[in-house]
């Protein structure tokens, strides 16, 4: 069985969502490191791919809208590189983040809950993308 991982990578935050089944992700935590310190983040994330058994790591490619890749998406490579435990897939994440505000809008959110829970969304979002597309791959 497959167990999923979805990041959703920042300069100071590490939004992650988990899938157990291959189908359906849910929020997991944001892991918060002093800013440009990915390797506080690749410990975290070795301790729960052990954890949870993760077979797969989907993370958020931050490219420009013009499909180019600037710094973010760069930092985004460097970072699977550092993750050879387990299968990393890069998937577009293009307004992933926008995509949780705007939900989190629409449940009510303060500002405060908002700031606190965007980067768990946005990589739920990314991860939830993926198995969507994984799924009608495989579903044909």
């Amino acid at each position: 069985m497959s167990i999923y991982l979805g990041l959703d990578l920042g300069s100071k935050t590490l939004g992650i969502a988990v899938s157990h089944s291959g189908v359906i992700a849910s929020p997991l935590e944001t892991f918060r490191f002093k800013e440009h310190h990915y390797d506080l983040a690749i410990d975290h994330l070795k301790k729960l791919i052990k954890q949870y058994e993760v077979t797969h790591i989907v993370l958020g490619l931050p490219k420009h809208m013009n499909n180019d890749m600037g710094e973010r998406a760069n930092i985004s490579v460097d970072f699977q590189k550092k993750l050879q435990e387990v299968n990393v897939i890069l998937w577009d994440e293009r307004l992933s983040t926008k995509s949780a505000l705007d939900s989190m809008r629409m449940f009510g959110l303060s500002q405060k809950e908002k700031k606190a829970q965007k980067d768990t969304q946005a990589a739920l979002i990314i991860l939830q993308n993926y198995l969507n597309y994984k799924e009608t791959q495989h579903g044909r």
